[in-house]
């Protein structure tokens, strides 16, 4: 188990310079085995709890905050790896592989001229955050639905707020998506947004009041002026100041069966949005309506490819893999804390912990699952047993890596350090 986590992190590193990638194979560890969660996100203690020397800890720490390396390198290296696993397998619908795109936040209350805030459920207003955007393809190891990350995106610029960063993340998927391959996307994004990005190939969760309009005129009256839009369409009955506004009836119907449940399928073709007018140019699509016994409200589901309910159904169905990472991060390896002021460190925590807690959930689907207890009669492959196995052992010595990952030998006995460093010239030369 030690040799193939090590092997895994070698991969992970093996694009960076040499000396940064022995030290980043240190924090990686130091992430995946959970030593933050003792420490409180304390890194430079938990650094040091996995058995590296002073000098290791400071390169390590040195490293993470202002080494030469990118998340997207980091995370290239580890998909092409999985990918070439033969126990990996592609998830395709109609031929489509669902590609998730989520925005996560990192919320940092008392960080001061934090760029960021996120809705926090809990608190019930905005929160001061670093959100970090998220896209990655869905996949199925020994019978374990993963998303493998393909982007961990950060906005740019001083305006990093959950709407900009949205602007951000879609054009990129866009670029990315391939023409076998489908946007799967959650609620809190409008599908003019996601047309904007000229994404194509989509299946969108939208909100429960949503409309939308037919693509042909009605029938003018006798009287008054003649109709410029399409009829509204309403796919869920609603109240608005006591008054009911009935839902529209659908052009099709149709039931599936998931786990000897019964689902209702409500189903509305060629819509366009409430602000366009008739036209054979506008970009059409198809409002699903998924009444699940299982859950209190339905699913309003917009594609704009013709897919059968079933398909739909399970295409955002893999959307929930890309939710495992962010709790594997946040809880499972205790990033949830996070103390790093300088602005760099601010983005760089979340997104290499993101990867970690991709890693990790990858890991605990390679090996069989270990039971807590002998009341754990049926163990799962889940990221939080995998971390316990690995919790509180240090840095593996025994392990052979690469002959690339040492320590590059730099004569710095002529450099200013400590606090004298990061002092003017002047201040320097006063001092000594």
């Amino acid at each position: 188990m030690l040799n193939h986590t090590i092997a895994v992190l070698t991969t992970v590193c093996q694009s960076l310079p040499i000396g940064t990638n022995l030290a980043m194979i240190h924090f990686m560890w130091m992430l995946i085995s959970g030593a933050l969660l003792p420490n409180r996100g304390a890194i430079i203690p938990a650094l040091k709890s996995i058995g590296l020397s002073d000098g290791e800890t400071r390169r390590s720490w040195a490293a993470f905050g202002s080494g030469v390396w990118s998340i997207h390198e980091m995370t290239s290296d580890f998909g092409n790896y999985v990918r070439k696993l033969p126990e990996w397998k592609e998830r395709r619908y109609e031929g489509y592989l669902p590609i998730t795109v989520d925005i996560t936040a990192y919320f940092r209350p008392t960080l001061q001229g934090c760029p960021g805030v996120h809705f926090h459920p809990g608190a019930q207003r905005a929160l001061p955050a670093i959100n970090i955007g998220l896209c990655g393809e869905v996949g199925e190891l020994n019978g374990q639905r993963l998303a493998l990350l393909r982007r961990i995106e950060r906005a740019n610029g001083t305006e990093v707020t959950e709407p900009f960063l949205w602007k951000t993340l879609l054009p990129r998927v866009a670029e990315g998506l391939k023409s076998d391959e489908i946007a799967v996307i959650d609620a809190g994004v409008k599908i003019g947004a996601v047309q904007e990005a000229k994404i194509t190939r989509y299946v969108l969760k939208l909100a429960q009041n949503v409309t939308a309009r037919r693509n042909f005129l009605p029938e003018p009256g006798a009287r008054g002026r003649k109709p410029e839009y399409g009829v509204i369409v309403r796919p869920l009955e609603r109240t608005r100041k006591t008054k009911v506004l009935k839902a529209s009836s659908p052009d099709e119907t149709a039931k599936l069966t998931k786990n000897g449940r019964e689902i209702q399928v409500e189903i509305w073709r060629g819509m366009v949005r409430t602000d366009q007018k008739p036209n054979p140019k506008n970009e059409a699509f198809d409002i699903y309506v998924f009444h699940d016994p299982k859950f209190k409200t339905p699913w309003v589901l917009a594609t704009p490819i013709k897919l059968k309910p079933e398909s739909v159904h399970d295409i955002y169905s893999d959307r929930w893999p890309v939710e495992q990472i962010p709790l594997s991060s946040k809880q499972m390896l205790g990033a949830h804390r996070q103390f790093v002021h300088n602005p760099e460190c601010v983005q760089r925590l979340p997104e290499i912990t993101l990867l970690a807690g991709s890693i990790l959930s990858f890991l605990a689907a390679s090996f069989p699952p270990v039971p807590t207890g002998f009341w754990d009669k049926n163990p799962k492959r889940t990221p939080g047993r995998f971390r316990r196995q690995l919790m509180g052992k240090p840095f593996p010595r025994v392990a052979e890596l690469p002959r690339r990952f040492r320590e590059k030998l730099s004569f710095t006995g002529h450099l200013i350090k400590g606090y004298l460093a990061r002092t003017p010239k002047t201040v320097q030369e006063a001092w000594t």
